[in-house]
This record gives structure tokens, C-alpha cells and sequence, in this order.
């Protein structure tokens, strides 16, 4: 959290609730290596995320397609803006060789948004899903699909692909997408969600918390997400990546998070992951019943 005080920038500590370790363990590491000498990217690694040692050793880990430099530059996201390299023809074997010899059994994919390509990247998305369906059929998949653009067409052709949790992250609440997200739409990305609930698979978003928000903000957020039938939603607190990124304006207390899940419990979500350091796939693997 950071204020001005006769003009002289203040950076707030931050709380004792948000500082982790990196579990560096023996397990880890040989996990690590293994993505790292196969070029993969993972918004584990990309986003900095503080559950990925948890998550890699419980057989879970979230992969990045279609590169690593987004054609967009949200504010909140550290994942690198710039003109995408083109896709990769052996991505699909790659992850498939990388998630067995992490022994997965639950990956969730993301990507960067690639507004450059004619299908903005749906095409790929294919390939990997039917790739990992098709050679590890006990594998439970999970997408965080972009918007692409809100073209139903593209969408559905995940849909078809067949993953058993579609997710598109609304991120934060409506007065603040157009501050915090550089190009996405609040409007388009509910329809995105509307749309993925039509279809017969479980649908999800997040959103952060700490960007200026108000509780009442964040309930209507709620309200909205299920009235497009979002079946589980997870929230987590903002962490500025650097000092460029859109800065914190609070640190939300654990016991507010606590309180956030017991309201979405009782508006209908029928899983509600909400806590400091919850991101996108946190628990992903037992969110499927």
C-alpha cells in the first residue's frame, strides 16, 4: 500500500498473512527443472505465485500456451506486453512429455492473450486439450481462457475440446476494469462466462481484491457472476509485481476474505476459494466432483 506524505512516497509493510516461503525442497526443485528444460512457461513462474511449491508436489500445475509476451498490457499483470513470437507446432508434446514426468493429475492451462492471430490463439487451445485427452486420459483439465474478444465461435471450439473446468477471470469489479484492464471489457467478460455456463462444463472466475474496491462493489460482482451461472468463483489479494504496476490501495484482512467466502457460500456459489494468497488454479484440483 503506498500513500504520499510531503511528497515523499510511503511504502506500508506488508502484512505478516502474506509472507511466504518457497518450499525448496528436493521435490521441488527436480519439478522446476524439469519445466525449465523443456521451455515451458508457467503462470506459476510468470505471475509469481506463492502456492506453487504446494501445488507441484500435490500434482498441480498451471501452464502458459502460446508464449510468454501478451498483446496486452494490463496493469496488474506481470507478464510481458510486446509482439508475440508465432505459435509453437510442438507446444502440445511438450506438455504432454513435462506432465508426465511431473506425474500431474490436474493441470489447468492459461495463455497470454494473443489479439495478433486470426482465431486469437483458439486454435491452438485445441490442439493442446485433445492432445492431453487423447494420451493421458485420467488427466483433469482445467482452462483460463482469455476472452477472445467475446467471439462465441472461438469459445465454444474450447468448449467442444472437452476440459472438464472452463474459467475466465472477471479480475475485479466493474467500476475498476476499465482502470485495470487494458483492452478487456467488464460486460464482454460476463458474457464470456454466460457463455461457457450454457455449455455442459463447470464454469469459473476470480477476481483480486485490494485495487480500491468497495464491499459493496465486490457483492455486485458476485451477483453478477452468478447471475451468468458461474459455479465457483475465487478471490485473492492484489500484489503489486513492480513498482510500474498499478499500485495497492489496501491489504485486505483474512477475516474479510473469510467473510467473502461465507457470503458467496450462501448466494449460490457452489465453490468459493477466498483468502490473501488464493489465485486462479488454487485447489483447482478439488474443485471437480
Amino acid at each position: 500500500m503506498q500513500y504520499f506524505c510531503r511528497k515523499k512516497m510511503v511504502t506500508l509493510r506488508k502484512p505478516e498473512w502474506l509472507k511466504t516461503k518457497i518450499n525448496s525442497n528436493g521435490e521441488y526443485s527436480r519439478l522446476l527443472g524439469i519445466i525449465k528444460n523443456n521451455e515451458l512457461h508457467t503462470i506459476c513462474e510468470s505471475g509469481s505465485c506463492p502456492n506453487k511449491s504446494e501445488c507441484w508436489c500435490n500434482g498441480v500445475a498451471t501452464f502458459m500456451i502460446l508464449g510468454n509476451i501478451c498483446t496486452r498490457s494490463c496493469k496488474f499483470c506481470n507478464v510481458q506486453t510486446g509482439k508475440p513470437y508465432p505459435p509453437d507446432p510442438n507446444e502440445p508434446e511438450m506438455i504432454m512429455r513435462s506432465v508426465r514426468l511431473m506425474n500431474l493429475k490436474h493441470i489447468v492451462i492459461t495463455s497470454v492473450d494473443r489479439d495478433d492471430l486470426p482465431d486469437f490463439g483458439a486454435s491452438a487451445w485445441v490442439e493442446v486439450i485433445k492432445a492431453l485427452k487423447e494420451n493421458i486420459p485420467n488427466l483433469k483439465i482445467e482452462t483460463l481462457i482469455p476472452d477472445f474478444q467475446g467471439n462465441t465461435e472461438f469459445i465454444e471450439m474450447v468448449i467442444n475440446s472437452g476440459p472438464d473446468v472452463i474459467s475466465h477471470n472477471l479480475e475485479t469489479v466493474e467500476r475498476l476494469t476499465p482502470i485495470i484492464r487494458s483492452k478487456a471489457q467488464y460486460k464482454t467478460s460476463l458474457e464470456v462466462i454466460n457463455f461457457i455456463s450454457r455449455g455442459n462444463v463447470i464454469s469459473k472466475s476470480g477476481i483480486m481484491l485490494g485495487l480500491g474496491e468497495t464491499k459493496d462493489e465486490v457483492l455486485k460482482t458476485m451477483d453478477d457472476l452468478l447471475n451468468v451461472g458461474c459455479q465457483i468463483i475465487t478471490i485473492g489479494q492484489y500484489l503489486q509485481p513492480t513498482k510500474k504496476h498499478y499500485p495497492v490501495k489496501e491489504y485486505v484482512s483474512p477475516e474479510m476474505f473469510y467473510y467473502y467466502k461465507e457470503i458467496g457460500l450462501s448466494k449460490g456459489f457452489k465453490i468459493v476459494e477466498s483468502a490473501p494468497l488464493v489465485r486462479s488454479s488454487y485447489h483447482a484440483d478439488k474443485q471437480i466432483t
